[in-house]
């Protein structure tokens, strides 16, 4: 290692920004670097922020004061540093060098620069840079899970957004490409991974001229691993080839993360999405019938400015029509930069949070009778935490994604990683208890294998 500096990392943000850490650390390590996860002793810390919301910024800013009040060398990451560079440089002394979410491949060279003295800000205006299957990278996630980012980017242009600010167009990596990082994550024992972009369903417009998801899940069907999960995947790109790609290939799970975020017409056209409001009951309606099975999860957003009484009236009752498997629920933020940000009748924060929360009360008894329907089934289930005080295992059925849906408590004996049987014996409104199966429980299918 020679006198390299040791750099530590504070991680922030969602999977996107954990891909982006992922190849700093890939790099970083390929070029020699000791990287650690105790700040204290680091010479530099790199925090990968997250600027998508307020909270998320104020965890950001949080994280930032206190390494800066520990006389921290800072490397700020990401997308606080592609939003506020001038205002963190000018408001941060310790902040010794900025690095874009388009310039994240370039953190070696920062890093060096920095050494020698000099305060980097390297933060191109338009990102245009995707990491493919040759950029090193370190894996964060539990051995078993890994994402694989299949674009970057959004042409949309929501009122409430921010993203594409931050992120720059959708860019598409290959159909090859993606398969080749597939394959590589299949070799190291990955059981389970899990497809990212900003709008999955849009995936290969930019770079074939036409979405092409359908044969990338297709081409995903020929990889060694058992579960292949879709995040973000918009209802108008469910197609009907898609669906078909969905239920012909034995690896892709049914399970569809449909980002909604509301039900009425009139606030989807406020929120510059119109296209959804004629849409949302159909699509997930045509999504129960093709694919009995699927499981749905969605998130919405309260409070959006002009939302009155009988507005959220409408989304109270879609929630319950359609008892969505896992509803996430968020407060409007308000985002300069974006065209909500200008609108009249923004709500009171005490308004937000009480339609929130009477969401979320509405949601319980759904994922409740969702959750107990599993009794008495064997479940595949990837094993990923041990409590060594207790033995228990804690992991997760194909029904849940890592971080938002819940969890599986299992009894028994079953290495990290693996995918097991499990007799589900109990459940709550978020999680499932179990114990690995006997021989004798193996009659029910698993959710993969009840097509």
């Amino acid at each position: 290692m020679g006198n390299k500096p040791t750099i530590a990392f504070s991680h922030l943000g969602c999977e996107k920004n954990r891909i982006d850490t992922e190849h700093m650390l890939g790099l970083l390590a390929q070029a020699g670097y000791a990287v650690d996860t105790d700040e204290e002793i680091a010479d530099f810390v790199i925090v990968n922020t997250c600027s998508f919301i307020q909270a998320a910024r104020e965890e950001s800013v949080r994280t930032l004061v206190e390494l800066a009040e520990a006389d921290k060398k800072i490397v700020i990451t990401g997308c606080m540093a592609q939003h506020f560079q001038e205002q963190l440089l000018d408001e941060l002394p310790e902040a010794v060098a900025l690095v874009g979410t388009g310039d994240y491949h370039k953190i070696v060279d920062v890093i060096q620069r920095a050494e020698a003295g000099e305060r980097v800000s390297e933060v191109s205006p338009e990102p245009t840079y995707i990491a493919n299957e040759t950029t090193p990278r370190y894996r964060t996630t539990a051995e078993g899970v890994a994402y694989l980012r299949i674009a970057e980017g959004c042409d949309y242009r929501c009122a409430f957004c921010i993203i594409p600010h931050l992120r720059g167009k959708q860019r598409s990596r290959s159909i090859e490409s993606i398969v080749a990082e597939a394959n590589q994550l299949a070799a190291e024992g990955v059981k389970e991974i899990i497809l990212i972009s900003q709008i999955t369903t849009n995936y290969g417009l930019d770079l074939y001229g036409e979405p092409k998801l359908a044969e990338l899940l297709r081409a995903l069907g020929t990889v060694d691993v058992p579960w292949i999960r879709m995040h973000y995947a918009y209802p108008t790109g469910l197609t009907p080839t898609v669906i078909r790609a969905i239920q012909e290939t034995s690896n892709v799970l049914p399970y569809l993360d449909l980002p909604l975020q509301h039900s009425h017409p009139e606030i989807l056209r406020m929120m510059n999405r119109p296209w959804q409001g004629r849409v949302n009951d159909g699509i997930i309606e045509r999504i129960k019938t093709a694919i009995p099975n699927a499981v749905l999860r969605t998130t919405l957003i309260v409070g959006f400015p002009g939302e009155t009484d009988a507005h959220f009236t409408h989304l109270r009752q879609f929630v319950q029509r359609h008892e969505f498997d896992h509803l996430g629920v968020f407060t409007f933020s308000s985002e300069e930069g974006t065209a909500a940000y200008d609108l009249s009748d923004h709500l009171p924060q005490p308004v937000m949070d009480a339609r929130r929360d009477a969401l979320m009360q509405l949601q319980q008894p759904i994922s409740l009778k969702r959750n107990r329907a599993e009794i008495g089934k064997v479940v595949d289930v990837l094993i990923e935490q041990e409590n060594p005080a207790t033995g228990e295992l804690v992991g997760r059925s194909a029904r849940s994604s890592p971080d938002v849906d819940g969890l599986v408590y299992v009894q028994g004996e079953a290495s990290l990683g693996s995918l097991v049987p499990v007799a589900i014996v109990d459940a709550d409104i978020y999680d499932l208890y179990g114990r690995v199966a006997t021989a004798a429980d193996l009659v029910q299918p698993s959710l993969l294998t009840a097509r």
